[in-house]
């Protein structure tokens, strides 16, 4: 007799939201968007920037208001 075996998953490694992917899971948790980080994420599509980039500048943001500057 055979088994059914699952079909395999494809390797990921992650998932990068955009704009609206990000506003719309932030308004189903009843957080609301800043100002700031709407204009943040215009200016991420203006510029083009990679998902990378994105993380990057996020990455390093958050550290300067960890440190208070």
């Amino acid at each position: 007799m055979k088994t059914k075996r699952a079909a395999p998953r494809p390797q990921t490694k992650g998932l990068t939201l955009g704009l609206e992917g990000f506003a719309w899971i932030s308004a189903v948790e009843g957080i609301k968007l800043s100002l700031e980080s709407l204009e943040m994420f215009v200016e991420f599509d203006r510029l083009g920037l990679s998902d990378e980039e994105r993380r990057t500048f996020i990455f390093r943001e958050a550290q300067s208001h960890c440190r208070g500057a």
